[in-house]
């Protein structure tokens, strides 16, 4: 019985060396290891090559349109720029125009007064892809 106990403990010991393995990295699909912060629409974006993202609407006249870039992530090498960094321009390609996003309800209610108003909101993005850090 003794024995059994023992093979016992024993199989739980290595079922959890097993089990404290860690797990293998997935692969990455990224073509580069440059990467840029980019400010549009009052937000800031981590962005790397062939990149597809959602920002605030932008001119629908345009294509193709550049950013100025922030901070530059090349490797090892990180530049920050005041305000940004000379020289260095994002370029991206505007996929899809005026995608809305889910709709936004804002209630307000106030109790035993008759008051109840709803009004709602969809915000308007562009669908860019970043085709060049340079």
């Amino acid at each position: 019985m003794a024995e059994a106990t023992a093979e016992k403990t024993l199989r739980q010991a290595q079922g959890k060396a097993q089990a404290t393995k860690p797990a293998a990295k997935p692969a990455t699909s990224v073509k580069s290891s440059k990467r840029a912060v980019i400010s549009t629409g009052g937000h800031q974006y981590l962005v790397t090559e062939g990149e597809t993202l959602e920002v605030e609407l932008l001119d629908p006249a345009q294509q193709n349109t550049s950013f100025e870039a922030l901070l530059v992530i090349d490797g090892d090498a990180v530049s920050v720029g005041t305000p940004s960094v000379a020289g260095v321009k994002v370029n991206a390609d505007i996929i899809e125009q005026s995608v809305k996003a889910d709709k936004v309800v804002a209630i307000r209610y106030k109790p035993k007064k008759r008051v109840r108003k709803t009004r709602g909101h969809r915000q308007r993005h562009t669908v860019i892809k970043i085709t060049k850090i340079a």
